[in-house]
């Protein structure tokens, strides 16, 4: 089988099994618009639908059958979808399930609900929640004013409800970069009341509004073959994203119509060639979004 194929070369990723499957639940609808995020969502982003409940269902019985283990509900902000609940319930009835989200939707009663969920499910369900500094002045310059407040007090109400969610930070700034600043993040996140917390800080995606913010990336990968262990370890090798559009290779080039796959999980068993610029991070940087 050819392998998709965007606009300049690259290597070639085959596609080993389904094991994480991405779901962009609310599209690209957010309740806020970050000044560094890669898929350019916002409260009037409509480029990419929501999906509705019976479109979130196909997805998850296709991943059922094509065997994945685990599931990531994105957007877009997930919990802006009018039948979350439903949706996360759904998903926990065949796989793990994380839900990546800014927090700022998670009143008190939403992280109730999400511990009690949490508690009686046989499958795992892990809260993602995106954090961009310790203070106001490190966060809200790219996530908005206001907004480290707002999801400070949302970790601390999903501890409270006895989650340990895990919190991501985009390394924006050299303060947030290096063994330092991630030290001092867990002993932050520590003293939200989170019992065990965990802290992923993800590199710079240069696309979207980052693109803008900063600069763009300056060329693609050449086509020299990757390492095994590089190669296997990549997202496309064993993930895919579903949207209202159909599947995607991943979920950061779910804007790309050259990384369309096609309409069902069976079309996008094929090979990828990682010949887009943000394929960069991952190969170069070591982002990887499912681990």
């Amino acid at each position: 089988m050819n392998p998709s194929v965007p606009e300049a070369p690259g290597p070639v990723v085959p596609f080993r099994w389904l094991d994480t499957l991405w779901v962009q639940v609310t599209g690209t609808l957010c309740n806020i618009a970050c000044r560094h995020c890669f898929i350019s969502c916002g409260p009037k982003a409509t480029q990419i639908p929501m999906m509705g409940v019976d479109e979130v269902q196909r997805a998850l019985d296709q991943g059922r059958d094509a065997g994945m283990r685990h599931v990531y509900f994105t957007g877009g902000e997930p919990f802006l979808h009018p039948d979350i609940r439903n949706l996360v319930e759904r998903a926990l009835d065949v796989a793990a399930l994380t839900v990546v989200t800014n927090g700022i939707l998670l009143d008190t009663e939403m992280a109730r609900w999400l511990g009690e969920t949490f508690a009686r499910s046989r499958n795992s369900l892990d809260i993602r929640v995106s954090l961009d500094g310790m203070t106001a002045a490190q966060n809200d310059p790219v996530r908005g004013r206001g907004t480290f407040a707002e999801i400070v007090a949302a970790l601390r109400r999903l501890g409270e409800a006895g989650l340990c969610p895990v919190v991501t930070v985009v390394e924006h700034e050299p303060g947030l970069e290096g063994a330092d600043a991630r030290a001092d993040f867990l002993g932050f996140v520590r003293g939200l009341g989170i019992a065990k917390p965990r802290v992923k800080f993800l590199p710079l995606l240069r696309i979207g509004r980052e693109e803008r913010r900063t600069h763009p990336y300056a060329g693609a990968l050449g086509d020299e073959p990757l390492l095994p262990g590089v190669e296997s370890s990549l997202l496309c090798a064993s993930g895919r994203c579903v949207t209202a559009h159909g599947v995607y290779t991943c979920p950061i080039l779910v804007e790309d119509g050259s990384a369309r796959l096609g309409q069902t999980l069976d079309e996008s068993a094929q090979p990828i060639r990682l010949g887009w610029t943000a394929c960069q991070t991952c190969v170069l940087d070591g982002l990887r979004c499912n681990t």
